[in-house]
């Protein structure tokens, strides 16, 4: 179901009201929902006095999948169109996924659309029974909103990133701020600062003797441990200076603090190669120096290993230890900007301009009833100026009823996707740089090539890679997304052991889906074995899945592209 335009007649009417709530907030006259917890069915009753903005108006929420809502707000004094989605934190069936630019951290950035559409149909780790997750269920992605900053430079994201589970990119140590998590168990928090303390990052060996491991998906150091995840790239881009031991999980690779920890079995040993590809359900431990004798001295084929993850938590001030917040099982976190929402608490940020300008925002609120995705269309004065962070904490206390609140990258990265279709005007919030004004209508991607009255902004150069001219949709480095999850389908057709022959060409994929590399190919007519393995027929991306060795070389292939051998026919 796609959202339908609203009735400008009642949009105005809407947008009016909001407006004489909010000034009614600013007066003292409305007051906010207590802070709600980590916990999903925990929230504090209002005090008999309190009417939130909610209550007083009961916003034109749009069903577009089950637990899921939209609506699109245009909002006077200042003017803006506020684009609006909303996960029932109730509904089980619903949760929140991150999604990686490109799909790979290494190599490059994404539309929020194309995104969306990357994990739409792609196998999670969900699971369908709540707190029992397990991979093999389908993301039907139904929104999807741009994620955090990245570097122009690199393209990598900044500071830290779980995605489906896998922590794929740690946050920075004492850096002041994490970001917003979402855990298996439905609860949610806004993290701040952090530190990994290198004792409790730990791999542990069949023979129980550990080692520590120096970071997640970063370029391999010397004399070091570091550990590759699937969403690092096809393949761990290291020489052949190391080692490399390819381990296949039994689930992604969670935060787990010790003694706890995430297991896996042996699968490949390299002693001297590098480039290891990484398939969907492994990591690869990759060694050098004395690093790497430690770890080929306790590791062989068939063992099972641990690895052991842990985060510590401190205050805003970086020195004050938060025992209330607790990394363990999150499923997926981005790094966030301005923490402007804490406990019903509007934090200021007086003396920062990426504060106190008015722009495009995208931010994450919550409270113990809902997840909220906004986003703020910006740099046009005639149809939407943007918000300060200010008003942004404002509208989201009081019109929503949020509690707790952090922005994402905003500017021209500000989109809002909703089953595939993008809702907010991304071309006023990128070309407007340039003194053009867009189209008069709510969320028109088409531009009018006209010359504004009156400044809008300081221009800023946008680079032909960073932004899509066609849609001028921005390319990010990552998104996050709020999911149906649907439950696994597995076809029968083939058999473990079973030897199969390639029907046509195969790019022979690193898992079950089309949104995998494919680093080798297979030609037509090869014989291969169906490896025993639990999502074997899976379901995913429009296809089913079978995992096949041939000769030595292992992988994925859609069923269509396989058939049984001429012995298998008699």
């Amino acid at each position: 179901m796609k959202p339908q335009v609203l009735i400008p007649f009642l949009l105005a009417a809407v947008g009016l009201t909001v407006l004489m709530l909010l000034f009614m907030s600013s007066a003292g006259l409305v007051a906010g929902l207590p802070a709600g917890t980590e916990t999903p069915t925990e929230v504090d009753s209002a005090p008999p006095q309190a009417v939130t903005a909610t209550m007083a108006v009961s916003l034109p929420w749009q069903a577009v999948a089950p637990g899921i809502d939209y609506v699109q707000l245009n909002l006077q004094n200042p003017i803006n169109n506020v684009f609006i989605s909303r996960m029932d934190r109730s509904v089980l069936s619903v949760t929140l996924d991150t999604g990686v630019g490109s799909g790979a951290l290494a190599r490059g950035l994404e539309p929020v659309s194309q995104m969306a559409a990357r994990y739409d149909q792609a196998i999670n780790y969900w699971g369908q029974a709540p707190y029992t997750p397990t991979w093999g269920s389908r993301n039907d992605v139904v929104v999807a909103i741009n994620g955090s900053y990245y570097s122009f430079t690199t393209t990598l994201i900044q500071s830290g990133m779980v995605q489906s589970g896998w922590y794929v990119k740690r946050f920075d140590d004492l850096g002041g701020g994490s970001g917003f998590a979402w855990k298996l168990n439905r609860s949610a928090f806004i993290g701040e600062c952090v530190m990994h303390r290198p004792e409790k990052q730990l791999v542990t060996y069949a023979d129980d003797v550990t080692q520590p491991f120096k970071g997640i998906n970063v370029k391999r150091p010397d004399d070091a441990l570091i550990v590759y995840t699937p969403q690092y790239d096809e393949n761990t881009r290291t020489d052949a200076t190391g080692a490399e031991v390819l381990v296949e999980l039994s689930r992604p690779l969670l935060i787990i603090p010790t003694p706890g920890m995430v297991t896996g079995t042996v699968r490949a040993i390299y002693p001297d190669m590098g480039s290891t590809p990484i398939p969907f359900d492994s990591v690869v431990l990759s060694a050098h120096g004395d690093a790497r004798d430690t770890m080929l001295a306790h590791v062989q084929v068939g063992d099972v290993v641990g690895i052991s993850q842990e985060i510590t938590s401190y205050g805003f001030d970086c020195e004050t230890p938060l025992d209330t917040i607790y990394w363990g099982k999150t499923y997926a976190s981005l790094s966030g900007g301005f923490y402007f929402l804490k406990d019903g608490d509007i934090r200021h940020f007086y003396d920062n301009e990426g504060a106190t300008d008015r722009l495009p925002r995208t931010a994450i609120v919550f409270n113990g009833n809902y997840i909220y995705f906004v986003v703020v269309d910006g740099r046009d004065p005639y149809q939407s100026q943007g918000m300060t962070i200010d008003e942004l904490a404002l509208f989201a206390r009081d019109t929503l009823s949020a509690t707790y609140g952090i922005s994402q990258d905003g500017g021209g990265s500000s989109t809002m996707v909703v089953n595939g279709q993008v809702m907010n005007n991304t071309t006023c919030n990128n070309k407007c740089y340039f003194g053009f004004l867009p189209m008069v209508g709510r969320g028109s991607n088409e531009p009018i090539l006209k010359e504004a009255d009156k400044p809008l902004t300081q221009p800023q150069s946008v680079q032909p890679d960073e932004v899509d001219v066609a849609t001028w949709e921005r390319y990010v480095a990552n998104g996050i997304m709020m999911v149906v999850v649907e439950p696994m389908q597995a076809s029968t057709t083939f058999t473990p052991t079973q030897v199969v022959k390639t029907s046509v060409l195969v790019d022979l994929s690193l898992g079950p889906g089309s949104n995998y590399a494919t680093p080798w190919d297979i030609p037509k007519n090869t014989s291969g074995v169906i490896v025993s393995h639990p999502l074997n027929g899976v379901l995913a991306k429009g296809s089913y899945w079978w995992k096949v060795d041939f000769n030595g070389t292992q992988g994925w292939v859609k069923e269509s592209d396989l058939a049984p051998t001429v012995e298998d026919w008699r």
